[in-house]
């Protein structure tokens, strides 16, 4: 599923006319509901008495012409109300027949004088056209499994899991509507626990189909400040730590940040510890007296950091109220005196008491590893900020002070819009962080806003880079959305949450530069906290900052200021529409998410729901040279049809339902449906060729056993029955199936390929150049067998090698190592040609490293891209010579999209 998907299948696009202010009393339209986007400018007096809560959905019912919402004490529960000297913004939930609707929140704003309110304006997502019934026939048993088994398998890709990788769990979190045309129910899960490959905190939302089993929608809460990498707990929220001693409140200590000049600290005397510890009693001393506390976690791996709180540590102490060098190492010194500097921003330039703004305890984690290596990055996990401890080139993380601003800003933006931390909503919410994050630190530092090192991110992070190349982003980067935007999927970068924040963030700091530091932050912090709902994506942003300015009494020429920063960036409304590529579409809008394509014989075969996402997967093929008529081959019965592989002759794919994983196959020409297999999990490659066909079947995640069942024949077998043996990653060709081995031995585990011919029995093992110690996914043709061989380490870098049908000559046609290897994910095969999709290394991530597709001479020679399109390209898949068929994110949708020959160089 694209970048756009979340939102733009699934969910209106919000304001139709968002480039133009609405004029008092005016009502933006909604898209693809009756509800109105965003009414402003009016003052309408409030139906109702009572509870603001009340008098907002009073206000609601009374002008049911206009807003649609037929029963709002019945359809909308308060969330949240803020009252701030007689301004009220209350936000309304949408529940659908009981149930919550995801990104489904209206916002009421009004004015209070006198017990009197007055209605000013209101804005958000209510969905009309919701109609989905609220009755589950997936269990949560099943539901959990099944989020358990997508989240292993999206973080894994292609990549086997460490040997010490602990299993993922799942918590059942309830019913939610995700609001795709008449309504998808699913059932949400939260999965936890540590990555199986770099062992980072794991926390993803995954929400399951609740008819079939299939997990539509995932993606991660994590809220990182480098991006990819080349509820709050009791003791969160506690002021100290369980059991602790009297202690003496609001002593001035010291300390020296990494920049070498010293601040000071305000710190507690602890004594049960006989020591002074980061513990800042004074900044919510007059409200709910909760601490801003600074805790030494060197020596934890961020494994055990989030989103659990590890019970053991402490905060940091000092003999002293002077705190030494080490802490000034650790990062600690930093971290305590920018959440200050953090907190007291936003006290008092936008009166807001903490990231909660009702004086939550605000909680930094300092110092932590990544199996015992250095961790070069931050975040927030929804409790607290974790920062890792640097290395020989970082610094430790909570030294840059707009770090520190980024990830408290994400604690604010959880606790008022809530931006879903997905595609364009994720990349607004990545955008403010970096907006806030960068403002606190160029007004702290006095650096000038027309300054080229204003709009720098994390700059000061580097020990021996100069700032320019130190910095993570750069807000005044120039990007755009018609030639800046990356489409790919939630796999990658959560749909580009980072990587395309900076069209947005790089708006708002124009608009900062032009209208002055001080009106900007009003704008753009009323615009979050008053205006902007979960799923708003570029356009919502832009209608909800210019709302925000009226509102402020901006003058004609300054709304007009802040109108052309957005049209500098491209964020105009149906920006989608002007993104180009150099491709040729053989089904557009696919709306699926992580559903592979296949070719073969000169068709294809893919997964596609309607344009509004809401119907289950179903299967498509048709020729490859996008003439005729493509054919619908699955059947619509209500499961989720995906993973299709076609030799051009029939088709074979997986289907999810409620109790099983079918795997189906049907002739292309017509015919019955034939059921080949069942399980309670699914498989992976699935491959067809004349009679036979080939797929990993999965007893976990990552764990699987190559199988092969012939059309004419139900019988299912291994192909291979030795003990201790384990098969994966299968590839056909030419009565051969290609599979990779793993094997024990005295040494402990070796990895090989082999290839078994089905009509002699005869098994081969392919050559190896060194002694492999992981496995990739194969291709065979009828001259070679190529495989991607991952190198021994966590750069991510494969080897694509090439040998013999008969085991020999084996050579790599792309290193393993060195400036030209590729991070290599997935291969397709035939006689003229390898395709593989990788990403290239580098130290940003960008679009030139996200995943392409590289094709190389079967018989070796120079490397070539398939297309030039921006954005990522996934699932290859060949019909036969040169030509390839792919799902391209490039228009910030997924589209299957072909090429007969490579475009060769992307310059």
């Amino acid at each position: 599923m694209g970048v756009a998907a979340l939102v733009a299948s699934a969910v209106p696009a919000g304001a139709a006319s968002a480039g133009t202010p609405a004029g008092p009393g005016e009502v933006v339209p909604g898209q693809r509901t009756a509800t109105p986007a965003l009414v402003d400018g009016i003052r309408e007096p409030a139906k109702g008495t009572g509870s603001p809560a009340d008098a907002a959905r009073g206000h609601l019912a009374a002008k049911e012409g206009r807003y649609h919402i037929g029963d709002p004490g019945r359809d909308l529960r308060p969330v949240q109300t803020v009252d701030s000297g007689g301004h009220e913004v209350v936000r309304l939930q949408q529940k659908h027949r009981g149930v919550d609707v995801l990104g489904g929140q209206y916002v009421v704003r009004m004015e209070r004088k006198g017990g009197e309110r007055v209605v000013t304006g209101t804005s958000g997502k209510y969905f009309t056209g919701l109609r989905t019934g609220v009755e589950p026939e997936v269990d949560e048993t099943l539901a959990v499994e099944r989020a358990v088994d997508a989240t292993t398998d999206r973080l894994l890709g292609k990549r086997p899991p460490r040997q010490d990788a602990q299993p993922l769990a799942g918590t059942d979190r309830g019913l939610v509507v995700i609001p795709r045309g008449a309504g998808l129910l699913t059932r949400h899960v939260t999965v936890r626990g540590t990555h199986p490959v770099t062992g980072e905190p794991v926390l993803h939302e995954v929400y399951v189909d609740a008819r079939s089993g299939f997990p539509v929608l995932q993606y991660s809460g994590i809220r990182t400040f480098r991006g990819p990498e080349t509820g709050t707990t009791d003791r969160a929220q506690k002021s100290g730590p369980a059991g602790a001693a009297a202690e003496e409140p609001g002593v001035k200590g010291s300390g020296v940040k990494y920049d070498g000049k010293s601040v000071e600290l305000p710190v507690a005397y602890e004594e049960s510890r006989k020591a002074y510890v980061m513990r800042d009693r004074t900044r919510m001393a007059h409200s709910s007296k909760n601490t801003l506390s600074t805790w030494d976690a060197r020596g934890k791996d961020v494994s055990e950091v989030s989103p659990s709180w590890p019970y053991d540590i402490t905060e940091f102490g000092s003999p002293t109220p002077a705190f030494g060098p080490e802490a000034t190492e650790a990062g600690a010194v930093d971290a305590h005196w920018a959440a200050g500097r953090v907190y007291d921003y936003y006290r008092e330039r936008h009166g807001r008491d903490s990231l909660d703004g009702r004086g939550m305890a605000v909680n930094s984690l300092v110092g932590v590893t990544q199996f015992g290596q250095p961790y070069v990055n931050a975040f927030w996990d929804g409790e607290k900020m974790v920062y890792g401890g640097g290395d020989a080139e970082y610094r430790a993380l909570s030294a840059g002070l707009d770090v520190v601003g980024h990830e408290m800003t994400h604690g604010i933006v959880q606790h008022s819009a809530n931006l879903v931390y997905a595609g364009q909503s994720g990349a607004l919410n990545e955008g403010i962080a970096d907006y806030f994050g960068n403002a606190i630190e160029t007004d702290t530092y006095g650096i000038p806003m027309d300054s080229p090192a204003s709009g720098l991110l994390g700059e000061t992070l580097c020990r021996t880079k100069p700032p320019g190349s130190c910095a993570t982003r750069d807000l005044n980067d120039g990007r755009t959305t018609s030639k800046s935007f990356l489409g790919v999927s939630f796999s990658t970068d959560n749909g580009g949450v980072h990587l395309n924040s900076t069209i947005f963030s790089g708006a708002l700091w124009d608009l900062r530069e032009d209208l002055g530091t001080t009106l900007a932050d009003r704008i753009v912090y009323k615009a979050l906290t008053e205006y902007l709902t979960p799923l708003d994506g570029f356009t919502e942003g832009r209608a909800a900052v210019l709302a925000a300015a009226r509102a402020l009494g901006a003058t004609d020429v300054q709304l007009r200021t802040a109108e052309r920063a957005f049209s500098a960036h491209g964020i105009v409304p149906g920006w989608e529409m002007a993104m180009g590529v150099d491709s040729d579409q053989l089904l557009g809008r696919v709306n699926t998410d992580g559903a592979a394509s296949g070719a073969g014989g000169g068709w294809w075969a893919a997964s596609k729901s309607n344009d509004d996402g809401t119907e289950p997967y179903s299967v498509w093929a048709g020729p490859a040279d996008g003439s005729g008529r493509q054919k619908l081959m699955s059947p619509n019965d209500g499961r989720y049809h995906v993973h299709p592989a076609t030799d051009g002759r029939t088709v074979v794919w997986m289907a999810y339902n409620r109790r099983s994983v079918d795997v189906l196959a049907r002739p292309i020409a017509g015919g019955p449906v034939k059921k080949l297999w069942s399980a309670r999990r699914g498989a992976a490659d699935l491959r067809v060729e004349g009679d036979v066909v080939v797929f990993g079947a999965q007893s976990r995640p990552g764990l699987e056993s190559v199988r092969y069942v012939r059309l004419s024949d139900p019988t299912v077998r291994k192909v291979d029955d030795e003990q201790g043996l384990r098969t994966k990653y299968p590839s056909l060709a030419n009565g051969r199936i290609a599979y990779g081995t793993i094997r024990r031995d005295d040494t402990g585990r070796v990895f090989g390929v082999e290839t078994l011919d089905l009509k002699t029995g005869k098994r081969t093992r392919m050559g190896q150049l060194g002694t492999p110690t992981r496995l990739g996914p194969t291709a065979i043709t009828g001259k070679h067998v190529f495989w991607l061989v991952p190198a021994d380490d966590d750069s991510g870098r494969t080897a694509l090698r090439r040998a013999d049908l008969d085991g020999t000559g084996v050579t790599d046609l792309s290193p393993g190592e060195g400036p030209d290897a590729l991070i290599g994910s997935d291969l397709v095969a035939t006689d003229a040609a390898v395709t593989v999709a990788a990403a290239t290394p580098d130290t940003v991530y960008r679009n030139e490293t996200l995943s392409k597709l590289w094709q190389f001479p079967a018989d070796g020679g120079q490397r070539g891209r398939v297309s030039c399109n921006r954005g990522e390209q996934a699932w290859p898949a060949t019909p036969g010579g040169r030509q390839v068929v792919w799902v391209d994110g490039t228009t910030g949708y997924t589209d299957l999209v072909t090429r007969t020959r490579p475009a060769g160089r992307c310059d």
